[in-house]
């Protein structure tokens, strides 16, 4: 009941806050900042807020870039849903449930559940981990409603969306944002399923964005993605930023791709096709005929660290790196300590990479499955090193993901290529060995 009344309190004074807003974003958005610090109470946000309000009134801050243009360029539906369902409810008002929670049952709630509607896909790229389940694995709309609903009552109001494509179920995202109006939704995406008819609908739910997976320029992500896809790409980020929706890009990068990906031409291009955002992920040799080949240098791995932390100050898009950023986040986020992944078989597994689970969620429920032997490996071994810069269980400490899964009695989810745990760290000894040196000398350095 308290909860609730807090909600409620919290709610009326936002939406008079967004009211205002919207007569003059731009100018009224500090009289918005001020009233926030009337609703929160947890040091750790007011600490956000207070970088936030710094950041807004420096115009030379990447900041106030990014804050700009959300107003500018957003549909005004889609920065109400965001600054409803994103920054009050799963940022302010869920953190506490999920504190309290924590402390109650002795596990890992996460901020965000990664899940896969359908293990579907119209592409086949190269080195994708998706390859690596069935095809024809999927979750039902009844099953993804009932993971949301108890999701939320553990205090978790982000949704994401992997696969496969899954884009292929995008009526059923779309009524499952209908439904849920309270959460923050977001999918990664190839891109070549958006068209205007699609837009449109994002714009009318307004809680659903996008991260539209791009290797490069057009021969680096064709060369990955197949011919043709970099174009339907930008057809598509042509579309979503006429219709004002949020999304942003999602990058693998790996040895054949690092400086371009990372580039001041590649980030301006993207940001000048209307992305807010960029997720940048490390090639991971998952599969038994995984490419080992494509696993980044320490030198390529040390230049994206440097690289990122320069072009940072200089973009007008949030920027993260979630191999060499751990020292934001204390480590690996993994495990359900910010997020967990649940293919579209099932399987809860602790990392949308770690394919290794003890449970399934058809058969068990979301707290369950956060108690599970593997999510507790998880709990009692984060950070997996003193190093942050090495927060990886198996790309960067292989060893203790042996352990945790060998421990745990965790059974492999990859439908098509089972395969055990030492299998895969095996491919990852030398690599993790020579970027610790690496990482070392930049870390206590």
């Amino acid at each position: 009941m308290k909860s609730t009344t807090k909600r409620l309190i919290s709610s009326v004074i936002l939406k008079e806050g967004l009211n205002y807003l919207e007569k003059d974003p731009i100018n009224n958005f500090n009289k918005l900042l001020n009233w926030s610090s009337k609703i929160i109470v947890r040091p750790e946000h007011k600490q956000k807020l207070e970088a936030l309000t710094k950041m807004w009134n420096d115009p030379n801050s990447t900041g106030h870039r990014i804050i700009k243009r959300f107003f500018d360029e957003l549909h005004p539906n889609i920065r109400r849903k965001f600054l409803t369902n994103y920054m009050l409810n799963s940022g302010i008002l869920g953190a506490p449930i999920r504190e309290k929670l924590k402390k109650k049952h002795d596990c890992n709630i996460p901020w965000a559940i990664l899940m896969d509607p359908t293990s579907a896909c119209n592409l086949n790229c190269t080195g994708c981990w998706a390859a690596e389940y069935s095809k024809t694995t999927s979750l039902s709309y009844e099953e993804l409603d009932r993971i949301i609903r108890e999701g939320k009552e553990l205090g978790i109001y982000m949704y994401i969306y992997s696969g496969g494509e899954p884009l292929m179920r995008k009526d059923d995202l779309i009524q499952l944002a209908k439904v849920h109006d309270d959460c923050m939704f977001l999918s990664f995406t190839n891109g070549t399923l958006i068209d205007e008819d699609f837009a449109m609908e994002l714009q009318n739910v307004g809680n659903f964005g996008l991260a539209i997976s791009v290797e490069g320029f057009e021969e680096e992500t064709d060369a990955r993605r197949g011919e043709g896809t970099y174009q339907k790409v930008l057809e598509a980020m042509d579309i979503l930023k006429e219709y004002g929706i949020v999304f942003g890009f999602s990058t693998c990068y790996h040895s054949k791709n690092t400086e371009t990906i990372i580039s001041k031409e590649y980030i301006d291009f993207l940001a000048e096709k209307g992305c807010l955002f960029g997720w940048y992920f490390t090639y991971v040799p998952i599969g038994k005929d995984a490419v080992v080949d494509l696993l980044v240098s320490p030198e390529q791995r040390a230049y994206m660290y440097h690289k990122m932390r320069e072009i940072r100050s200089q973009t007008s898009m949030f920027l993260l790196d979630f191999w060499n950023d751990g020292e934001y986040v204390n480590g690996c986020i993994a495990g359900g300590r910010n997020y967990l992944h649940i293919n579209s078989n099932g399987d809860v597994e602790p990392c949308a990479f770690i394919h290794y689970a003890n449970t399934n969620i058809k058969e068990t429920s979301l707290l369950e499955a956060l108690k599970s032997p593997l999510f507790r490996e998880y709990r009692k071994h984060q950070p997996f090193n003193e190093n942050q810069l090495r927060p990886c269980p198996m790309l960067d400490n292989p060893d203790i993901l042996k352990e945790m899964v060998n421990q745990s009695n965790a059974y492999s989810t990859q439908l098509i290529d089972k395969e055990s745990v030492e299998e895969l760290t095996d491919k990852c000894q030398e690599a993790a060995a020579a970027w610790a040196v690496t990482a070392d000398e930049i870390w206590y350095k």
